[in-house]
C-alpha cells in the first residue's frame, strides 16, 4: 500500500508497544491521528481509542496511572514509556459558539462525524474493521483537510489552529471551502484559557513560527522570523521555546493576560518582550544585568544585538558559582546581614572577570580584605 492508504493489520500491529487492549462490551477503534500518521508513514505522537462504552473502565485494565474526566467520557492512562487516551463514542452539542462541548454516547461512526477534519476522522477496530467518515480515505491520499461540516469553526474556533498546525506539520493543503469558513471564523468566542492551551500547542510545534503565520492575520501577532530563529538557536534545550516566541511576537498585554499564563509564563513572556541588549558586556556587567533575567530573555537579548555576549553567558557564565558563602564569611568574624550578600557579589563579580586565582582561599581573602563596600 502507498503513504496515504489506510492498512487495519499496520494499525492494529503497530499496538505491540503499548499495554494488552481489551474488547470492551462495545466496540473499540483505535483512531485519529495515530491511525493518519501512520498510514502517511510517519512516527504517531499518540495513541488515541474510542470505545463504545465506559472510557474509564477501558482505561483502568490498561494498567498505570489514570486520570478521568467524566465530563467529557474521557480518561488517560500512563505507564513507563507509554501514554493511552481513551474516549467513550460520542455525539457532542455545543450550547453556545466557542463553549465547551455537551456530550452524549454514541455509535464510532456518529463519533468520527463530530471530529474536526476528515483525515482525523478514520478508525480501526480491534476486529479490524475499517470505519471512515465520508470523503476521509480520499482526503488522506490526496493530502487535504477538509472540515466535516459548515458550522465545525463556529462552534469550535480552536480548530483554526489546529487547521494551521496540521497543515504546516503534514504539509498538508487546505481544502478551498475549509479555507473560507476559516477565514470568516472568531477568536473572540472562546475563553481566554482554550485559545491560551491551543496555542501552546501551535507553539510546540517544529516549526512555531511558520504556524502562527498562518494565523497571524487575527491574533494581535507581529511576527519576525529571522530574528526569533536567532533567538530560538540561542536558547539552551531547557528553555520554554513557546514562551520565548509568544513573547517576541506579541506586546499586547491585555491579550496576553487572556491566555491564563502560569506566573512562571508570564515572566518569561514579559521579559522577552523588554529584552535589552547591555552596554558593557564585561563578564561582571553581564551578570548583574541577567543573573535575575529568565535565560529566553538573554536570548531575545541576544538576538537584538549582542549574540556572543548572550552565548557566553548562557553557555558559560551564568554557571559560575563561588566556593565559598555567608556561612564561611561569618566564621572568618564578619556579622550577618546585607554586607556579606555585597560582599560574595563583588567576589562573584571579580571571579567573573578573571580577578581572582582559582580556589577558595582566593575567593575568601578578596571577600574579606577587598570585597568592602
Amino acid at each position: 500500500m502507498g503513504a496515504g492508504a489506510v492498512d487495519p493489520r499496520a494499525i492494529l500491529a503497530a499496538l505491540a508497544g503499548y499495554p494488552a487492549i481489551e474488547q470492551a462490551a462495545g466496540r473499540v477503534a483505535v483512531v485519529g491521528g495515530f491511525v493518519r500518521d501512520l498510514s502517511l508513514g510517519l512516527a504517531p505522537r499518540e495513541l488515541d481509542l474510542v470505545v463504545e462504552g465506559d472510557a474509564a473502565a477501558l482505561a483502568r485494565s490498561l494498567g498505570g496511572e489514570v486520570v478521568v474526566h467524566d465530563a467529557f467520557g474521557t480518561a488517560t492512562a500512563t505507564g513507563a514509556g507509554w501514554r493511552v487516551d481513551v474516549a467513550m463514542a460520542r455525539r457532542e452539542r455545543y450550547p453556545s459558539p466557542g463553549a465547551l462541548p455537551e456530550v452524549q454516547p454514541a455509535s464510532l461512526e456518529q463519533d468520527l462525524a463530530r471530529r474536526d477534519f476528515t483525515v482525523n476522522a478514520i478508525a480501526v477496530t480491534l476486529a479490524g474493521e475499517l470505519i471512515a467518515a465520508e470523503r476521509a480515505l480520499e482526503d488522506l491520499a490526496g493530502t487535504r483537510l477538509r472540515v466535516l461540516h459548515e458550522r465545525s469553526f463556529i462552534d469550535d474556533p480552536t480548530r483554526v489552529l489546529r487547521l494551521a498546525r496540521y497543515a504546516e506539520r503534514l504539509g498538508f493543503a487546505v481544502e478551498s471551502q475549509t479555507a473560507r469558513l476559516a477565514g470568516e471564523a472568531t477568536f473572540e468566542t472562546l475563553s481566554g484559557g482554550r485559545l491560551g492551551g491551543e496555542l501552546r500547542l501551535a507553539l510546540a510545534e517544529e516549526d512555531p513560527v511558520a504556524v502562527l503565520a498562518r494565523v497571524a492575520d487575527r491574533l494581535p501577532l507581529s511576527l519576525e522570523p529571522p530574528l526569533i530563529e536567532a533567538a530560538l538557536a540561542l536558547a539552551p534545550p531547557e528553555s520554554d521555546r513557546a514562551m520565548l516566541v509568544l513573547g517576541m511576537s506579541c506586546d499586547d498585554l491585555a491579550w496576553l493576560e487572556r491566555l491564563e499564563l502560569t506566573v512562571r509564563e508570564r515572566e518569561i513572556v514579559v521579559a522577552c518582550g523588554a529584552a535589552a541588549v547591555p552596554v558593557d558586556t564585561r563578564p561582571s556587567a553581564l551578570s548583574r544585568a541577567w543573573r535575575r533575567t529568565p535565560v529566553e530573555a538573554v536570548a531575545v537579548a541576544g538576538a537584538r544585538g549582542e549574540r556572543e555576549a548572550a552565548r557566553r553567558w548562557i553557555e558559560q557564565l551564568r554557571h559560575v558559582r563561588l566556593e565559598i558563602g555567608g556561612d564561611d564569611l561569618i566564621a572568618a568574624g564578619l556579622k550577618e546581614g546585607e554586607e556579606i550578600g555585597r560582599r560574595l557579589d563583588r567576589t562573584l563579580a571579580a571571579k567573573l572577570d578573571g580577578e581572582l586565582a582559582p580556589g577558595r582561599e582566593a575567593e575568601l581573602h578578596f571577600a574579606l580584605e577587598e570585597g568592602a563596600s
